[in-house]
């Protein structure tokens, strides 16, 4: 397959692309997920989770928590990919069964998956506690060195090497229901492009040491075709369009132009502010980021407080086109707090940027305050 030409682009023409084409329109939860390809998920609520904050500009009336209340209902999956998080059922069907690449379960751990699923085809959807109230396999220790059972661990294992599945969250946590064990992928090497390709239309456009990460990544989601890792990379760089800008190589789907001329400039009427989740699509890779709008953005929740610059859980600031700043909120008895920083020092003194972060704080109000009632829930 010959390569796509290669395109002359300005870094402002490359921003504006990768702003218009990841913040779309807003549509359904469903159509946001499969445009979206991936979504990642994090437990911390700073002031809301990672998933529910990259969702509530990406669709039409969202609220905090709806992607939970909504999963069962949903063809996705949660579970692992690039990272841990949310992508179609279809896509996730390539990947299963994982196999590790190194495989530390011993004949009793495979015994004792073996009656838990047992059980778990016996009960259809159980709960951790369910299964260590029947098995009271103990406890291990976990990744942060504390103590965890290890029912709850074992399940964690097979959800991972595909044996389960994620039925729903019941206040959080997982439940878990049996698997179907079959890959629907025609060959590995079909799996694993198509698999890049979904992390490519998340992230695009992607520069080349991106491109190279996440088909690194993908060791993650489907550990049992590492060594097919380079091959996709390859032929991935064969079939995207790409460009150069300021020496480096950005790449992004083919059948995606990015306008140039007038076509390049953002709608004339959208001067919207934007918190973007730290896990947005559009700042997630900080190199990336770096790239893009000149300046370094770290995600310092696991900094020791002394260390941190920006803040605990610090939202980068989107206004038109440009990253200006961040902010870090909070709800505290009923009410949102927001501090906000800018990298020039100030915020911009503009009357239509001062109305946009007005409306952006109140859109902010509804998605964490609002109560859900059934009779506005969003469609799936």
């Amino acid at each position: 397959m010959p390569s796509p030409s290669s395109t002359n682009l300005s870094r402002p023409q490359l921003r504006r692309f990768a702003v218009a084409r990841t913040l779309f329109a807003k549509t359904t939860l469903r159509r946001a997920l499969a445009r979206l390809g991936f979504v990642q998920a994090d437990p911390l609520r700073a002031p809301a989770r990672a998933q529910d904050l990259i969702l509530r500009h990406r669709v039409t009336d969202y609220r905090a928590g709806d992607l939970e209340r909504l999963y069962p209902r949903l063809p996705i999956e949660e579970s692992f990919f690039i990272n841990y998080g949310y992508l179609p059922r279809a896509v996730h069907g390539w990947m299963c069964p994982r196999v590790p690449t190194r495989d530390t379960w011993t004949a009793e751990h495979r015994a004792q998956a073996d009656a838990v699923l047992a059980f778990v085809n016996e009960r259809g959807v159980v709960h951790p506690r369910e299964v260590d109230a029947r098995f009271a396999h103990g406890k291990v220790t976990n990744w942060f060195g504390g103590s965890s059972n290890a029912s709850t661990k074992l399940l964690e294992e097979m959800h991972y090497r595909g044996l389960l599945r994620v039925e729903r969250r019941v206040g959080g946590v997982r439940t878990f229901a049996a698997a179907p064990a079959t890959s629907d992928a025609e060959s590995p090497e079909a799996a694993m492009d198509g698999l890049l390709d979904v992390a490519i239309r998340t992230y695009a456009p992607l520069p080349g040491a991106l491109l190279g990460r996440l088909a690194s990544q993908l060791r993650f989601g489907a550990p049992q075709w590492s060594d097919l890792r380079a091959g996709a990379l390859a032929r991935a760089k064969k079939r995207l369009a790409r460009a150069e800008v300021e020496g480096v190589t950005w790449y992004w789907p083919s059948d995606e132009a990015i306008p140039v001329g007038r076509e390049a400039a953002l709608p004339q009427d959208d001067e919207s502010v934007r918190l973007l989740a730290p896990f947005d699509p559009l700042v997630w890779d900080r190199a990336r980021f770096e790239l893009l709008w000149g300046w370094s953005y770290r995600f310092e929740a696991y900094t020791p407080a002394a260390k941190r610059i920006r803040g605990y859980y610090a939202l980068p600031l989107l206004w038109r086109d440009q990253v200006i700043g961040w902010g870090n909120l909070k709800v505290h008895e009923g009410e949102l707090h927001a501090e906000l920083g800018y990298v020039a020092g100030q915020a911009p003194r503009s009357g239509v940027f001062r109305r946009g972060l007005e409306a952006e704080l109140a859109r902010m109000r509804a998605f964490l305050l609002t109560p859900r009632r059934a009779t506005t829930a969003p469609s799936a």
